[in-house]
């Protein structure tokens, strides 16, 4: 799964229609000579003065946090470094792509994009200048999913754990450090914005403990952050779906509280006595051998069981035979056949039972546990959507590290 669209913080989305136009700025005519006059070059591209002012008064638009100039300027910077890359790896947005990330961001404010595009011209903000705003986060998404999605792997230990703490289900315990950098103004907020994401890239607990010595604001700064055993289900609702989304060793990215940024640090994480788990379903396979428990059939399990490791690989065993010599898939517990289900209890994902059979003692049932899915409760996000998660917030670490490193290696002159 790759990243969504994130041109502007999710905050800055909140807008409506009628914010638009309640805060319609006048947009007075420009200086004809001055209009498009580079303002800042990055590398090769130029940043006009039209653009500066358009992006500004978007910002304005959106109620962004901070000072509408000194972001306008910082994204149009940073979308410039973006379109540098996905140039360099041939990456170019189609514009049914441009089309449907126009949409996706109009739907945040319960807009479709015409409306959108209509209420931004009526306090002067061009359809380009949003097209283009727009474009940087699509393409940029594009560019992170093609350098970072192979690198990234969540496993189903990871998925389950986390599940199982979401839902009460086991006694997760995490080792955090924490960073909170207050927002006093502003004026402030641009620059503790930038220092956040600095943070986000440290890559080792001493790094952020040395961030946390010189800026956080916490009671733990002096200890470099270090807070002690929690348990996961302690934590808030929002700060723990983010802490377990995290690996030993990593960084959740800047988190928004009441006065400024927070960031957490993923020391270790560790889980306790498990009560007995509850499960929204059981995956399984059964591969159907002739024989009963006879040498022969036996002496075939033996084979099978030596050419598979998970579910998927029984499918090579089977090709080739009838249908019916392969049945998978996942039950609700109650549904599933007590013998089956008292061998599948004693299973571990990937191994396998030959001590059922069908067929009055015929056919021997190469039995293999393919996954358990952990039962959550209805408010909690779904396997699929948890694994996304944390897939998604490994992403966008590398992501913003690539983001400082194509930056650093930048040569943003401004005449």
């Amino acid at each position: 799964m790759i990243p969504s669209l994130r041109p502007v913080p999710a905050a800055f989305a909140a807008l409506c229609l009628a914010v638009l136009a309640a805060v319609a700025l006048p947009s007075a005519p420009l200086r004809a000579q001055n209009l498009f006059s580079p303002v800042i070059y990055v590398n090769d591209s130029a940043i006009t003065r039209y653009e500066l002012q358009q992006r500004t008064r978007m910002l304005t638009l959106f109620r962004a946090p901070g000072d509408p100039n000194q972001l306008a300027r910082q994204q149009l910077i940073e979308e410039r470094v973006k379109l540098e890359a996905a140039e360099s790896m041939g990456i170019r947005v189609t514009e049914d792509s441009l089309r449907d990330g126009i949409e996706e961001f109009a739907s945040r404010a319960g807009m479709n994009g015409e409306q959108l595009v209509a209420a931004l011209a009526q306090s002067g903000v061009s359809e380009q200048s949003l097209a283009e705003f727009v474009r940087a986060g699509v393409t940029w998404r594009e560019v992170t999913g093609a350098r970072f999605a192979g690198r990234v792997s969540v496993s189903q230990d990871e998925i389950d754990r986390a599940a199982q703490a979401l839902s009460g289900g086991a006694a997760v315990r995490v080792l955090l450090s924490e960073i909170v950098l207050p927002v006093t103004s502003l004026e402030d907020a641009e620059a503790k914005q930038q220092l956040a994401t600095r943070i986000a890239t440290a890559n080792s607990e001493s790094a952020f403990a040395a961030f946390a010595r010189q800026h956080s604001a916490a009671p733990t700064a002096r200890n470099g952050g270090r807070l002690g055993w929690q348990m996961a289900s302690e934590l808030p609702p929002a700060l723990r779906q983010v802490a377990l989304g995290l690996a030993p060793g990593e960084v959740s990215d800047p988190l928004p509280i009441d006065g400024g940024l927070a960031l957490i640090y993923m020391r270790d994480i560790e889980e306790g006595a498990v009560p007995e788990p509850r499960y929204s379903a059981i995956e399984y396979a059964a591969y159907y051998i002739p024989g009963g428990r006879s040498e022969q059939a036996l002496s075939r399990a033996a084979e099978v069981r030596a050419r598979v490791d998970t579910c998927d690989d029984l499918y090579g065993v089977a090709q080739g035979q009838a249908e019916n010599v392969l049945e998978r898939g996942a039950k609700a517990p109650e549904d599933i056949p007590a013998d089956i289900a008292a061998e599948l209890a004693l299973l571990d994902p990937g191994e396998s039972s030959t001590r059922i059979t069908r067929a009055d003692g015929q056919t021997l049932v190469f039995l293999m546990l393919c996954g358990r899915t952990p039962a959550l409760d209805e408010a909690q996000p779904s396997i699929e959507d948890l694994a996304g998660f944390i897939r998604n917030q490994r992403i966008q670490s590398l992501a913003d590290g690539f983001l400082q490193q194509l930056l650093a290696e930048a040569r943003i002159v401004e005449p």
